[in-house]
């Protein structure tokens, strides 16, 4: 891509903001396929615990499910080399400098890989150390330790896989890693059953047969990312001109910190809160652990498209920005709550309506089944005002604004969420982990709305590259 005739040629589909299309339309087209390929991205992991748990019981459930936090942890620290990298591609795509997208993804996956190398390394050695000190059920910490360590060893293809599709968001494009994901969750889909009981002549695996699946499922995925982009000559296709800027440059790796870091520090804190929360879990015994998976893997479906329309809000945000069109923020924030409440209160309604079938997917012992549901019912409408605050964080990011924000969602979980978990299940038990959740993110709507309004509307915007 070396004219603009060539990079035009290149570009896929991408969202648009001409003043006469609603916004609204351009955020469906940009957040359809994103929410489906979230969608499907949880669906495996949905999926594989709903063949655990039918198939191979209750105790290798909760196995799977107290390896969540951790995955969640190592996967954190490159969701923020995404979110810094893709807001910056973002603003580069906004102001048509196709090179400079190539120089910041190179970067960006550069890092991702060192990163995932340093994950495979640490967890594989540490894992079995990592999940005593969770105080993992003895009855399961043998099935928990082989699950980890398979999926410790797969995190190098995981977090290059991940961090890939959050770039694609960067120049509009979230039907090629829809298109990859219906890959990876068919292969898993079939393969998980498979390892189970050693169909076509497979080796039977127990509880690490969805371990497995999901390594082979996410291979294929990027291979078919690599044949499948460089065919339509997308804009990020691993090309020459994409490997030789695999490096990491500095100035670039400066900005991709300075706006990624405090989402990552974000993301890391969430997770060691999830950690401290299930180790509370896991005193309740292992009935409460299952529990706890099978509420997490429903509240997923309804957060997940409030997370989706807040990186729409973010992405959109970024390429006016770029484009010089500063004035199109407020629009993309008004809309982007509109859409907040009409989806996402969507989904929490029905999960009201449909509790105990959404649990009874996954466990298949009554008294689970009842406790999963009453934690469902305490914890699941505060995902509406999750999505809210999301939102507003999004549209702040987007232009580089993140350690304010940031700062705000550390604090609630930290100094808000953990201690009031802890206090409430001292007097309530179980439910009171879950009655923390509405109290933290009510806190973090009032306090990222009162910076938004009074602080980040007066700032002048201006772009970061």
């Amino acid at each position: 891509m070396t004219d603009s005739s060539t990079a035009a040629a290149a570009r896929p589909e991408a969202p648009r903001l001409p003043p006469a299309r609603p916004l609204w339309r351009v955020f469906l087209a940009f957040l359809g396929p994103m929410i489906l390929a979230n969608i499907l991205q949880s669906l495996s992991g949905t999926l594989n615990n709903v063949f655990v748990g039918q198939m191979l019981g209750t105790r290798a459930l909760a196995a799977v499910a107290g390896m969540f936090p951790i995955v969640f942890f190592f996967i954190s620290l490159v969701i923020g080399v995404g979110a810094g990298a893709s807001v910056l591609i973002g603003q580069a795509w906004g102001a048509h400098e196709p090179h400079k997208v190539k120089a910041i993804a190179g970067t960006a996956l550069s890092l991702g890989l060192l990163l995932g190398l340093a994950v495979a390394l640490f967890g594989g050695t540490f894992t079995e150390a990592l999940l005593r000190m969770l105080g993992t059920p003895p009855d399961v910490l043998p099935m928990a330790v082989g699950y980890a360590r398979v999926m410790m060893l797969a995190m190098p293809g995981l977090l290059v896989f991940i961090l890939y599709t959050q770039l694609m968001r960067g120049v509009g494009d979230t039907l090629t890693p829809l298109y990859a994901l219906v890959l990876s969750t068919s292969v898993s889909c079939v393969l998980t059953p498979a390892f189970i009981r050693g169909w076509w002549g497979l080796p039977q695996l127990g509880v690490t047969s969805a371990a497995a699946a999901s390594i082979i499922a996410f291979g294929c995925a990027l291979a078919f990312l690599a044949w499948f982009m460089r065919r339509r000559k997308h804009a990020l296709a691993p090309d020459m001109e994409l490997l030789r800027a695999l490096r990491i440059n500095p100035r670039l790796l400066r900005l991709v910190i300075r706006i990624g870091l405090p989402t990552g520090v974000q993301m890391v804190v969430i997770s060691l809160a999830e950690i401290v929360l299930l180790s509370m879990v896991n005193g309740f015994g292992s009935n409460a652990t299952a529990a706890y998976g099978a509420v997490n893997q429903v509240v997923n479906y309804v957060q997940f498209p409030a997370l989706s329309i807040a990186i729409t809000a973010s992405i959109l945000g970024a390429q006016s920005i770029g484009a010089g069109r500063t004035h199109m923020l407020g629009t993309i924030t008004r809309t982007g709550l509109k859409m907040n409440l009409a989806i996402t209160g969507s989904l929490v309604l029905i999960g009201y309506l449909f509790s105990r079938h959404l649990v009874s997917a996954f466990v298949t012992s009554p008294p689970v089944i009842e406790l999963a549901q009453t934690l469902l019912h305490i914890m699941l409408w505060s995902s509406l005002v999750f999505g809210f605050q999301s939102l507003l964080g999004g549209v702040m990011r987007s232009s580089g604004a993140v350690l304010v924000p940031t700062g705000i969602s550390i604090f609630c979980i930290a100094a808000i969420e953990v201690p009031s978990a802890w206090w409430l299940s001292r007097r309530f038990g179980i439910n009171g982990v879950w009655m923390a959740y509405p109290i933290t993110f009510v806190s973090m709507l009032v306090l990222q709305a009162s910076y938004y309004r009074l602080v980040w509307r007066k700032r002048k915007i201006e772009r970061l590259v």
